[in-house]
Parts: structure tokens; sequence; C-alpha cells
């Protein structure tokens, strides 16, 4: 295995958060409330949607503190498979994080950012939009990280800003819809019911983005420090956020307005603060979408980068301008992107995504007990806290949702296993090493500061 490159400008903590946020708090929680709505009516359901998405991201995310602490080096759920599995399981993941795990949500955010902005601006073609905004965005993080950082900083800072002024306008401004948060005898059948655990997709969806400061392992300050406090501290604002903001859609618009829409933040400007009002908290939102976009190309492309250096079939892909930036790689991942964005709907690329991305991220919080049970001298700078319980809850949970998507979504979750499949052929053509593996290396060793 090679060793990462070292950068000479780092994340700090804050670029880090900034880049979890910014991840997480973009298409899901805009677009994804209209399709619940078709499945649950109690507004403590709706609520509990969000608070149990929660839970399972900030669980995940004190699992992965403990991963990336112990094994400090970027490309997220692909080195750690690699290490823990086998390198094929790990080639697979980082497989699909390079099509589905980036390009994918890339594309969803770009075309929704096109939708809303279509909404303000009627004239405006949202693929067209989408795709000026990709290769703009691109270019942008492509020239300097140190540029491409504090862009991601900035418009994070505005998208939390706007969404907690938001939440307290539309509480201040809303007129109460008759519709019940407490706990009650419907409430608790619907949060047991097939239909939760379906729209539990949709929330995991919004909420995916919690790990995406592990891909940057090795660019990040101080990581076996830092990367924990980034997961935790970016996970729990989104979780604060998701809940206020969902609350106030559905406080302040009647369900069936919003029952079915993309839209519904546009659709809930516009029953609280009217047409003019909401039109421009539409263009709001779309500029909002911006930084998910510019914090996807900026993380995505180390998984390949990582790929590239450990096989030599993708060898190429490892390569790094003069400034430590994996231009090749941000490139391909564009090219997916505008290729999900010219080709399929929304619809289509949601649905697309969600099994395959919950299924990796189950097989990585798994691994944190086969790590432990196998490796047991590796230094770990953090432990997850709660362990095992913690783990467990996000295994059970999200165990709980692939298996309910698979029953109830089983075109969506083949054409995902299929993507899979896709990738073990791909594996076959490339899987000689770069270098000669250190599997019989101890971990400790590989991984001693």
């Amino acid at each position: 295995m090679t060793q990462p490159q070292k950068a000479a400008y780092k994340i700090s903590v804050i670029t880090g958060i900034a880049i979890v946020i910014a991840n997480m708090v973009g298409t899901g929680v805009f677009t994804s409330l209209g399709f619940q709505i078709l499945g649950l009516k109690s507004g403590f359901a709706l609520l509990m949607l969000w608070a149990v998405g929660g839970l399972i991201a900030l669980c995940g995310a004190l699992s992965y503190g403990e991963l990336a602490a112990a094994m400090p080096r970027s490309g997220g759920e692909y080195h750690y498979l690699s290490r823990i599995y086998h390198p094929a399981v790990g080639f697979l993941s980082g497989w699909v994080s390079a099509t589905v795990g980036f390009a994918a949500p890339t594309a969803l955010a770009a075309m929704a950012l096109g939708k809303y902005a279509q909404n303000v601006w009627p004239s405006v073609q949202p693929q067209v939009l989408s795709v000026m905004v990709v290769l703009l965005l691109t270019a942008v993080h492509a020239s300097s990280r140190q540029a491409g950082s504090r862009l991601q900083v900035l418009i994070t800072a505005i998208k939390v800003l706007v969404l907690v002024g938001f939440i307290g306008a539309g509480l201040l401004a809303a007129t109460p819809q008759p519709l019940s948060f407490s706990p009650s005898a419907l409430g608790w059948q619907e949060v047991l019911s097939p239909a939760f655990a379906v729209s539990l997709i949709y929330v995991s969806y919004a909420y995916s983005g919690w790990n995406a400061a592990v891909y940057m392992t090795g660019e990040v300050a101080d990581p076996q420090r830092n990367l924990p406090r980034i997961l935790l501290i970016g996970t729990a604002v989104v979780l604060l956020l998701y809940i206020g903001l969902n609350f106030v859609f559905l406080y302040s618009t009647p369900l069936n307005t919003l029952a079915g829409q993309v839209e519904v933040g546009f659709v809930a400007a516009n029953s609280l603060f009217g047409p003019v009002i909401g039109r421009l908290m539409g263009g709001v939102i779309a500029v909002l979408l911006v930084s998910t976009v510019s914090s996807m190309i900026f993380a995505g492309p180390r998984i390949v980068q990582v790929m590239g250096e450990d096989l030599t079939g993708l060898r190429t892909l490892a390569h790094v301008s003069r400034a430590g930036i994996p231009v090749r790689a941000m490139l391909l991942q564009t090219l997916l992107t505008l290729v999900f964005i010219l080709t399929a709907t929304f619809e289509q690329v949601l649905l697309y995504a969600g099994f395959v991305l919950s299924l990796f991220t189950f097989l990585t919080v798994l691994g944190l007990f086969i790590l432990r049970w196998k490796h047991p001298a590796l230094p770990r700078p953090y432990r997850a806290w709660g362990y095992p319980i913690t783990p467990l809850l996000f295994l059970g949970l999200s165990g709980w949702t692939l298996l309910f998507l698979l029953r109830d979504k089983p075109m969506e979750s083949l054409y995902g296993l299929a993507t899979v499949l896709l990738g073990l052929l791909v594996y076959k053509g490339v899987s000689r090493p770069a270098k000669k593996p250190n599997a019989d290396v101890p971990m400790h060793s590989i991984y001693k500061e």
C-alpha cells in the first residue's frame, strides 16, 4: 500500500465541519418531505423520521470517528473495507462511492438547483444551469485547494445562517396547521409501519454526507484528533437544522399542499410569506445548493485518487497537480455527474442511489467490531462513544431499512446491486496492486505516527 502524499495546505477543523454540513444539507431536506407525506399522515411520525435518521447518522459518525483515527488515510470506506475485509470489498466500496456515492448526489443537487431556479426565473433552462454550475465549481476546486476550502467555508456559513433565519421567521409568521406533533396511538402505529421504514430511506439520503471528511483524511490537520470532532459536530448541527426545518414546513403548510411535491422549501415559503417572498426563497435555496455541489466535487475525487495509488490499472487517476489536487479523478467524477444530469430524471437517480449506499455504510460500521477483534493492539486515539450500543443501533436501524427497501422497491435495489456486480468485473481488470501489498505487516506498524 502506498502512503498518502503529504499536502502542503491542511484542511482545518472549521473547513472539515463545513464540508460535512454542506454535504449533508442539500437535496434531501428540500425535496423528500413531499414523498414521505404520501405514506405518513402523523406530525409525530414525520418528525420522528428525521430524529431517527439523525440518530442513525450520529451513531455512524461515532463509529467512523474511531475508524478514521485508527486508520488515518484518505479514501473513506474504500480504505477501511480493503484493510478489514479484503481489497475486493474495498474496491467495490470505492467503485460505488465514485459512481453512486458522489457523482449521483452531485447530479441530484445540481438538478434540484436548476428546478428551484426555474421557479424564480421561468426562462432558466434547469439542465443547462445544472451543467454550468458543475463545470464552474470543478474549475475552482481543480485550481487551488486553499481557494476551494475558503469558498466552502463561506458558502456553508451563508447556508447555515439562511436556514436558521428561515426557521425563526417561519415560526413567527406561520399560521399553525391542525397537525399534532405529540405522541399518539396513530403516531406510534405509523412509526412501526413499513411506510416509515421506506420513508427512512429518503431521510437517510438527506443525512448522507456525514462521513464526507473521512475521504480526505490525509489532507486534514492532525486527523486522529480532529476527524472525530469534525464528524460529530457537523452531524449534530445538521440534525438540529433538519428537525427545525421540517417542523416549520409541517407547522406552516397543509399536508395536501406538500404531498408529492419536490420543491417543498419553495412550497412552504410560498405558504408562509406569499408568492413574492416564496419565489425569492426558492432562489435562495438554489444558491444554497451550490455549496452541496461544491463540497461533493471537493471530497469525492479523493476516493478515486487513493484507489489509483493502490491499483496499477487505475494509476493515472492517482496523479495530483502541483497544488496537490487529484485533477484527473475530479474530472472523471464530473464526467459521471454530467452523464446523470443529461440522461436521467431526479426520481430515477434518487431511488437508484439509496440501497447500495446504505449497504456499504452498514458493512463499514460492522467492520468496527471485526477490527477490534482482529487487531486489538491497533492504537485508537479515539474510541466510539457508547460502544457497542451505538454501532449496534446503527446496524439494527440500517439493516431494518435495507430489508424493507429490498422488499418494497426491488427494482431500484437490484439496479444498485447490478452496479456492484459491474464493479467486480472492473476489479478483475485492475486488481494488480501498484506495489506489493503489506497485508502481512501489523496494522499498528502501518499507522504508527
